[in-house]
């Protein structure tokens, strides 16, 4: 395993570990070995244990007193409570991108769209999430709030631990595409309120097909 270099030691560790967390190659409630750690990456014990502290205060780990640091565990009830919220905050960011997209923007917009379709088109369902991503981050940018996409970005990171994304789900794909082309048709029109709640609801329905994946895994063990 490549050594790391000295240079913002403890941000360069945590980025490492969050990636393997996103990943899942470090599973849910996975207790992490932090001496095995250090010597992977020949390092001290100090400047990891700073950049898990890093990752605890992104919710992606849990520090225990005397037990160590675990990945942290999401449960329906968490998705449950940050669903919405992202909900409210992302049909809050397509409200302010309406009101201030420009035709050079909606051009943008249309261009990933685009990709949205030709990969739904052929059932790739990993590209379409990454350019799903893209359009959605696209629109945050445009929304010009950075507290706003600061919020976002941290609960997003937590949502990453969850193993499964909807568009797993049968027809989700699709569904998830007509939902972009409201989306993008009432942000082409500049109607803010309609943006906010296609926004809201796109994201609840992606909580109703996540529900839908969970039970029926449930039903097959």
């Amino acid at each position: 395993m490549t050594r790391i270099s000295q240079t913002a030691l403890y941000l360069e560790v945590a980025e490492r570990l969050r990636q393997l967390i996103f990943g899942h190659e470090m599973m849910p409630g996975a207790w992490i070995d932090e001496q095995k750690l250090a010597e992977q990456y020949g390092i001290s014990r100090t400047p990891l244990r700073e950049a898990l502290k890093v990752l605890a205060s992104e919710g992606l780990v849990e520090l225990k007193p005397r037990r160590g640091c675990y990945v942290t565990e999401i449960s329906r009830q968490d998705m449950d409570d940050l669903f919405p919220l992202i909900a409210l905050l992302e049909g809050r960011c397509a409200a302010e991108a309406a009101r201030r997209a420009k035709p050079g923007d909606i051009r943008d917009l249309k261009k990933i769209h685009e990709t949205l379709e030709s990969t739904a088109r052929d059932g790739k369902i990993n590209a379409f999430f990454e350019a799903n991503q893209l359009f959605h981050q696209r629109i945050q940018d445009l929304a010009n709030n950075r507290w706003l996409l600061s919020v976002i970005q941290d609960l997003r990171k937590v949502l990453k631990l969850c193993r499964m994304h909807s568009l797993s789900r049968e027809g989700r794909l699709q569904q998830s595409l007509e939902e972009h082309r409201g989306i993008l048709a009432a942000l082409e029109a500049g109607d803010a309120f309609k943006a906010e709640k296609l926004m809201h609801d796109h994201l609840l329905s992606g909580r109703e097909a996540l529900a839908r994946l969970e039970a029926l895994e449930a039903s097959a063990r």
